[in-house]
Parts: structure tokens; C-alpha cells; sequence
């Protein structure tokens, strides 16, 4: 726009330059002209008045003079003439001048000559005897005027323009620094030309409503992101070359990836095949799923296509972790494939037994010695069906056990004399050591764990070993520590012992009437209860679980 202005400042002022050049050299050259015929005028009159009274011989006067002085007769013979021998010139009846004077009594003409590029202007005056006496004088032709100017000229044409340049920059400048310094920001409050007040008001406006647009857009933006970001499942937003446009940090969590560079090919992150298919199946416009392992995680991804008209301009990718999901159906599965097991043994047992008793024939010894061990599988069966309901309520509905103030030293007591018979079985001593502590809880869910804590302990322990309840307190918890002499649990296995029906030894819990069930039910309990388990365990030294219970303030 700058230059836009310098150009038009300047070729306008170079126009009216030019112009007003041609015009002031056309009056000055007028106004020479009629200076001219003014002073041929004046001369003729005061001549023509001396010839009247002083005789033909007073032009003689005027000979080598830089004007011309003619008598011409009334036929238009050449009676006198300064610059030319009268007899040599030709009859000037014709001449314009000549003519106007006879018939006017005064005449003007202006006569060019092209070889000497000049131009004579003629007066001529009627005298009283009917002659006629003309004055000339010869003038440059304006052509010649203009070429002796040409060096004057030109310096003042270079003037001229220099002067220009800087006027039109100084003007342009002016008159772009306004605008230059509109505060488009604040379109309303500028003081500029009044010419503009119009386009800042439009200006204004639109802003005020491009300012909402982008608020909207941005609330909207992060209403999105925060969405996305607080989801739990991984969100991959693609183009139609599957290169990343945007995603959330559950993808990079799920996918165990530390940085997504946007624009890099989505392929990069998996380059498993199920996980390509996918990308090419929705790429071609037809909705996916499918699940992916991922080390030892496993995810199910859903992607769909998103259109652009009937174009396929890029894909939305959702990543769920159903890791667990997958690994409780596979507990669920071998929950019920153990129950069915540890069902279908001793009612195999019983089953047989009873067979055999129905046939008939069997010994009186033989029948008792069959009826103990039905009773025993279906103690055993009763056993295992009450551990099962146990679990079973810990898992789907503990909110029916009301939390109290718990005593862990009293059920600790009830506990020991639960178990006395079997631990006198095998000379096993029961110890107990602390004071009363109260923890948050249900009772008959913390009765549960510490009897099965004490009963693994006695069943696992060996001959005339101890089992010691040891109770303690620190600033933030109340500790209950259940510690043996038995066989202790191998390294290998201590992470595996409280999954459900989970045996080290199974041969020997089969003997000692274990279900497997007893430290999941712990498990359980002490997730209800909000308390901490931590084992220890040696090979044929003994083993240690400690329960953690928050204090109660």
C-alpha cells in the first residue's frame, strides 16, 4: 500500500509538474507575443506621427535598427522600407497586415519561417494620405525557445523530481503511518481517518464474533481433551496415510510408549500383524476389532473410519485394556473346572463306597470302616462347600457384614481354643502375645482370617512345632503375625499361594483335609477389611504372614 501511495503521489505530481510547465511557457510566450504588439504599436504611432510632420526621410532614422519600418503606398508599392531596397520588393497590397490597416486603419499579422525558425509580427498603420506604415520585429519559434531552456530545464526538471521523491515518501508515509499503527486489536478505540471509521466498526465486529468462535472452539477443545485425557481407554485419532493427528495419554500408557510424535505413522507403535490388519481394514472404510497381546498385557482396539462425504479421511482408534477382564474369566474358568474336581472326588468316593455297601454281603468291620470314610469325604465336602460360600460372599456382596470395632487379642483367644484339639493332635503349641487391639472391621470376617491363618499353620507345621499369634501396634497400624515351624513355602510358590484351590503340596493338603481355599478366603478378608498382608517363608523353617490394620483414630 506504501508503494501504491509513493507511486500515485508521484506521478501526479510529476503530471501537474509537466502541465503546469507547459501551461506557464504558453502565457509567457502569449503574454511575450502581446508585449510585442504593444511595443510595435506604440512605435508606429509615434513614427507614423513624425512621418506626418517631418516628411518620408525620418524612417531613414531607423535603418539597421532590430525592427523593421515600411511605408507602403496605397496600391501597396514599397515607398520605404530600413532592412531592404524598396525596389526590389514586391507589391504588399496582399499582405494581411496591409489590408487590415486600409480597410481598419490598424492591422496585425504573424508570419513563420521555416528555414530560419522564426516568426515576424507585423503593425501596420493607416496614415493620413492613405499609405500605410508597418512596423515588424522578428521572434524565435517556440521549438527554438525550448532548445535554449533545454539545460535550465533540465536542471530544474531533476529539482523537480528530486523534490517529488521526497515529497511523495514524506506524504506516503503520512498518510500509511495511521493506518500502520490501527490497533486492530481494539478496532473501536482508534483515532484515524474518519474515512476508515467505517471499516474499524466491520473490523470491530468481526472481531467480537471471531473472539467468540475461537472461545467456543477452544471451550469445546478442552472439554474434548479433558475428556480424553481422563478416559481409561487409549484414543488414536488418525489421517487417511495413518499417520497419528492426535491421541490421549491412556495410549501411551497402554501401549507402554513414552513419546507420540504427530504426523508418524500410527504402524509404529505395534508391528504386530492383527495390529496392521486392523489399521487396513478401517483405512478402507469398514469398522474393525480386534484383540492384540502386548507383552503380557492384552487389549481389545475397536477402530472406525471417518468420512468426509463418501471419502475415507482418516480413522478413530479406541484401545481397552482387558487384561483383567481376561484374566478373571480364566480364574472363573478354573474355579469351576477345581470346584467341579474337588467335588467330584470324594462324591466319587462316597459313590462307591455306598455301592458297595448296597450289593450286600460286605462284613459288619467292613461297613463301619466304609461308613467312616463317607463320613469323612462328606465332611470333607461340607467342609469345602462352607469355604465356597464364604468366598463367594466376600466376593459378591460383603457389604452385608456390618464394620465394628474389632478385637484382634479376644477372637485371637476363641480362635486358639478352636483349634487346641487339632493342634494337641500333633503337639503343636499355641501361643498368643500382645494386648488388646481394637481394628475397624467385621468380626466374623476377622474370626475367618485368623482361624484360617492358624489352621494353615497347624496343618503345614511339623511335630511338636509352635504356632505363635503375636499382636503389636506402631503409630499407623495394628499388626497381627501368625508365625510357624512347619515345612515353609518355596520362593518360587509364595506368589501363587493365595490364588483359590492353589496348593505347594497337593498330595499332603489332600491328607490334612485342605481345600486350597484357605489363604484366598485371607486374601479376601483382608481386602474387605482394608488391611495389608505380607509373607514370609523359608524351606523347612516356617513361614510368617503378618496382617496390617489401619489404627483406628
Amino acid at each position: 500500500m506504501d508503494k501504491k501511495i509513493f507511486n500515485s503521489n508521484f506521478l501526479t505530481s510529476l503530471f501537474v509538474l509537466l502541465i503546469s510547465f507547459v501551461l506557464v511557457f504558453v502565457v509567457l510566450f502569449n503574454h511575450s507575443q502581446n508585449q510585442l504588439l504593444d511595443e510595435l504599436s506604440n512605435e508606429a504611432g509615434y513614427i507614423s506621427y513624425a512621418v506626418e510632420n517631418e516628411g518620408v526621410q525620418y524612417i531613414n532614422n531607423f535603418k539597421g535598427d532590430d525592427k523593421r519600418i515600411t511605408l507602403v503606398a496605397a496600391d501597396g508599392t514599397v515607398l520605404v522600407d530600413t532592412s531592404a531596397d524598396e525596389r526590389e520588393l514586391d507589391n504588399h497590397a496582399d499582405r494581411q497586415e496591409i489590408k487590415e490597416a486600409i480597410l481598419n486603419g490598424s492591422g496585425t499579422s504573424t508570419r513563420f519561417s521555416d528555414t530560419m525558425m522564426k516568426r515576424t509580427v507585423y503593425y501596420a498603420v493607416r496614415l493620413s494620405d492613405g499609405s500605410v506604415l508597418r512596423v515588424s520585429a522578428t521572434q524565435d519559434s517556440v521549438f527554438v525557445l525550448l532548445l535554449s531552456l533545454v539545460y535550465p530545464l533540465s536542471i530544474i526538471i531533476i529539482v523537480a523530481l528530486v523534490l517529488s521523491l521526497i515529497i511523495s515518501h514524506r506524504v506516503s508515509k503520512s498518510i500509511i503511518k495511521p493506518i500502520n499503527e490501527l490497533d486492530l486489536d481494539n478496532p473501536a478505540g482508534n483515532e484515524s481517518y474518519e474515512e476508515l471509521t467505517p471499516l474499524l466498526k466491520k473490523i470491530s465486529a468481526q472481531k467480537r464474533t471471531i473472539d467468540k468462535q475461537i472461545k467456543a472452539a477452544r471451550q469445546r477443545q478442552e472439554e474434548f481433551r479433558l475428556i480424553t485425557e481422563n478416559m481409561s481407554e487409549g484414543l488414536l485419532v488418525t489421517d487417511a496415510n495413518a499417520n497419528v493427528l492426535s491421541y490421549n495419554k491412556a495410549a501411551l500408557h497402554l501401549l507402554e510408549i513414552d513419546n507420540i510424535k504427530n504426523g508418524g505413522s500410527v504402524l509404529l507403535f505395534n508391528r504386530t500383524k492383527g495390529f496392521r490388519e486392523l489399521v487396513e481394514k478401517v483405512l478402507s472404510g469398514n469398522r474393525a476389532e480386534k484383540e492384540i497381546s502386548h507383552d503380557s498385557n492384552i487389549y481389545n482396539l475397536i477402530a472406525n473410519p471417518v468420512y468426509e462425504g463418501e471419502k475415507v479421511i482418516g480413522a478413530v482408534i479406541v484401545i481397552i485394556d482387558i487384561t483383567e477382564s481376561v484374566h478373571r474369566e480364566q480364574l472363573r474358568r478354573e474355579f469351576t473346572s477345581n470346584v467341579s474336581h474337588e467335588l467330584k472326588t470324594p462324591l466319587t468316593s462316597i459313590s462307591g463306597f455306598a455301592e458297595m455297601m448296597k450289593s450286600g454281603g460286605t462284613p459288619d468291620d467292613t461297613v463301619v470302616d466304609f461308613s467312616g470314610s463317607i463320613y469323612d469325604e462328606a465332611q470333607r465336602l461340607i467342609t469345602l462347600v462352607t469355604d465356597i460360600i464364604k468366598i463367594s460372599e466376600l466376593d459378591e456382596n460383603p457389604s452385608i457384614f456390618e464394620k465394628q470395632n474389632v478385637d484382634l487379642y479376644a477372637l485371637s483367644q476363641n480362635v486358639i481354643k478352636s483349634l487346641k484339639p487339632l493342634a494337641d493332635k500333633h503337639n503343636i503349641s499355641l501361643n498368643l502375645t500382645g494386648d488388646t487391639a481394637y481394628v475397624l472391621g467385621t468380626p466374623k470376617i476377622v474370626d475367618e482370617m485368623i482361624y484360617n491363618l492358624c489352621d494353615n499353620a497347624i496343618k503345614y507345621n511339623k511335630e511338636n512345632g509352635n504356632v505363635d499369634i503375636i499382636i503389636t501396634a506402631t503409630d499407623n497400624k495394628i499388626n497381627l503375625t501368625v508365625r510357624d515351624t512347619g515345612i515353609g513355602i518355596p520362593m518360587s510358590e509364595q506368589s501363587r499361594v493365595f490364588e483359590r484351590f492353589y496348593r505347594v503340596d497337593k498330595s499332603h493338603s489332600k491328607q490334612l483335609g485342605g481345600t486350597g481355599l484357605g489363604l484366598a478366603i485371607v486374601k479376601h478378608a483382608a481386602a474387605y477389611t482394608g488391611a495389608e498382608i505380607n509373607l514370609e517363608s523359608m524351606e523347612n523353617v516356617g513361614t510368617s504372614v503378618t496382617v496390617s490394620f489401619d489404627k483406628i483414630d
